[in-house]
């Protein structure tokens, strides 16, 4: 885990790359990668990468980045874990692959120069990457299939850069950026900004489950590897055995804990009263794996309903965890709000829970910690799955009457906005579709709010510019409506916010978060459930 970054000068008119630049990109992103930077320029001065290092695997010199092949072909900045590199690196050497580290970021040299960006089909874990190739002239960068995490990028007058956040970028001091109507309308309307936006017009996100190749013409060209929607829409036209598919889901869950305890280093673990963090630890103890574990306690919550420290405890006592419980209150978190805000790297309403966990956990000496996010999305396990498609049934005979529901939307807004439920008023308009349905009740403002938050002309050209839904209908999305609450669920909610922040809320305390739910494999069965 840890912070990486890349200048490639390709047109020759562009500046050579700047190392000043590249510094202050890497060195903003330093509570990334704590225990290590590296840095490395062409001799032409035309590409640059740089790296932040938080040591898991191969805690040695030989894992430092940016790394190259022994011909120095290849050269590589990394972020992120691949679960499987064991494996890939068996197959690698069993073709005549010498390897001169432990790492997994050598395992990603080796397979690109075998596969070519092909290579995405084999990574079982979380990624974000940039290979060099100097035979080629070609920066190639990559994504993991769900995005967990970050990587961001601008091309501007000859230049492209690259960087595990936003602000890194900005810090740079390369760029002339000017705010994004659509990132900013995109956040008031979500609570967090939606892929590929960032709140900067010239900056944009790799969407996830993607890859690029940048080329010395300049050529940009990107591809999609994976995709929630089609993997769904697949799993629809599959005849599949419940009873087995229980089984194999079961037998992948606990396939993909033990991946997730792939480290050089202790591994950790987030434990609340929940279903997904419990089963977690259960499946880790079942195969034997040590863990730590950390529930936080809330003061103003102590004895209450909503106090999970007991149950969590009495969890962590029967599968034999070392369990902590840290208590916190309203003017701890308080005093955390600068730290905190200095922290995100774009706006969102959530993380603060994740980012004092992640303080805890880095204070007990904890640098890598599991979670249970991905469970409700993928199996069903929010509210949304049943009062969306329940509203669209009730309410999407409005369609049929031509201007109704702007009509209702339009006499009401005052009364229901004087009533504090000023959503209330889009009833009608919005309840016509499950998309449509799922705006009005995960959006924070909805569209007609937006010019309350921004300028009205701000409003109205980031609403043009924005697509608010992740996908259509129409265009070949899946049938049934848990399928389809499950790509919304899984793209606009927990890809735009809760895997964001998970990332950079644990990574500003040197804290590695895995996600044994969010994995491909888990995935893909947790799909033929829900078609």
């Amino acid at each position: 885990m840890c912070g990486i970054a890349g200048v490639f000068a390709y047109r020759d008119e562009a500046p050579p790359v700047d190392e000043h630049e590249l510094l202050r990109i890497r060195e903003h992103m330093v509570r990334r990668g704590p225990d290590g930077a590296g840095l490395w320029i062409s001799e032409d001065r035309r590409v640059g990468l740089a790296h932040r290092r938080l040591a898991i695997i191969d805690l040695s010199e030989a894992g430092a980045q940016p790394m190259a092949t022994a011909d120095g072909r290849l050269r590589i900045t990394y972020n992120g874990e691949i679960y499987n590199y064991r494996e890939l690196r068996r197959e690698l050497e069993a073709k005549g692959c010498a390897f001169r580290s432990n790492s997994d970021t050598e395992v990603l040299l080796h397979l690109y120069a075998e596969r070519g960006p092909e290579m995405v089909h084999a990574l079982r874990g979380m990624f974000a990457f940039g290979i060099w190739d100097a035979r080629e002239h070609t920066l190639f960068l990559a994504r993991d299939c769900f995005g967990i995490k970050p990587l961001y990028y601008a091309d501007t007058e000859g230049t492209f850069r690259f960087a595990s956040q936003v602000k890194g970028l900005v810090a740079g001091g390369g760029l002339r950026v000017t705010q994004d109507t659509a990132g900013w309308a995109g956040f008031f309307i979500w609570g967090a900004v939606p892929e590929p936006l960032t709140t900067f017009a010239q900056i944009r996100s790799l969407p996830a489950g993607s890859w690029m190749t940048v080329r010395q013409s300049g050529r940009l060209q990107a591809s999609e590897y994976f995709s929630i929607a089609t993997e769904i829409r697949s799993a629809e036209t599959e005849d599949r055995s419940i009873a087995g598919e229980s089984r194999e889901i079961g037998q992948t869950l606990q396939e993909s804990v033990r991946y997730h305890f792939v480290a050089d280093v202790p591994v950790g673990m987030f434990l609340s009263s929940g279903v997904d963090s419990s089963l977690i630890a259960r499946l880790a103890a079942r195969q034997g794996l040590a863990l730590r574990t950390i529930t936080l306690g809330f003061e103003e919550f102590r004895g209450g309903r909503q106090d999970e420290t007991a149950d969590a405890e009495t969890l962590a006592r029967e599968l034999g965890t070392s369990h902590t419980t840290r208590w916190v209150g309203a003017d701890e978190f308080k005093s955390l709000r600068e730290t905190f805000l200095d922290a995100m790297d774009q706006p969102t309403i959530d993380g603060l829970n994740t980012f004092v966990v992640s303080k805890i956990a880095a204070e007990s000496g904890m640098k890598v910690a599991l979670s249970g996010l991905g469970g409700d999305e993928f199996f069903g396990g929010y509210p949304s799955f049943r009062q969306v498609p329940a509203l669209a049934r009730a309410l999407g005979w409005s369609a049929r009457v031509p201007g109704l529901g702007r009509t209702f939307r339009q006499m009401t807004t005052a009364a229901f906005g004087l009533c504090g439920v000023p959503k209330y008023a889009g009833l009608l308009e919005y309840s016509t579709t499950i998309p449509r349905a799922y705006l009005l009740r995960r959006a924070v403002f909805m569209p007609w709010e937006l010019a309350q938050v921004m300028s009205p002309a701000a409003a109205a050209e980031g609403l043009h510019d924005l697509h608010l839904m992740e996908w259509d209908e129409a265009s070949g999305g899946p049938r049934s409506d848990w399928a389809k609450l499950c790509v919304l669920e899984s793209t606009c909610y927990m890809r735009n916010m809760l895997l964001r922040d998970s990332d950079w809320a644990g990574m500003a305390h040197g804290v590695e978060i895995r996600l044994p739910m969010v994995d491909a494999a888990v995935f893909r069965l947790a799909a033929g459930h829900l078609a």
